[in-house]
């Protein structure tokens, strides 16, 4: 039997409008220390996006969340932030901040295999 790992998470959210503090989950980024595991998952339903702000840009909300992911794999063109060790990229992604890319709070959980802790957060929380 596998052992269990301490994971973290947060739900990625796309705000069209900051100021009214409206959100849709679009994805989740997990982390796991112990098995240096750091990924994203995400969707846009561009309906539902439009249903909260129809002029918002889905184009350039596509390149932020692309770099997003690059971050979270440390992608050679993810920028200087994706050149950082695992634990500070993932601290840096779920920074608080006002912008139209946003995280939940942190969340710790356990599990033995983290890619599929993943897809199941990603399936209840976005789909």
């Amino acid at each position: 039997m596998q052992e269990q790992q301490l994971f973290e998470y947060a739900v990625l959210r796309v705000v069209p409008r900051v100021e009214r503090e409206e959100f849709l989950n679009v994805g989740v980024v997990l982390y796991c220390r112990k098995l240096n595991f750091l990924q994203c998952l995400y969707e846009v339903d561009v309906a539902k996006l439009q249903a909260f702000y129809d002029k918002i840009d889905i184009a350039q909300l596509q390149q932020y969340l692309s770099a997003f992911r690059m971050i979270a794999e440390a992608h050679p063109d993810g920028g200087p932030i994706s050149k950082l060790d695992t634990a500070s990229r993932f601290r840096w992604l779920t920074a608080t901040r006002s912008t139209v890319i946003q995280t939940s709070k942190v969340h710790p959980a356990f599990c033995t295999n983290p890619e599929e802790a993943l897809k199941k957060l990603f399936a209840e929380y976005v789909l």
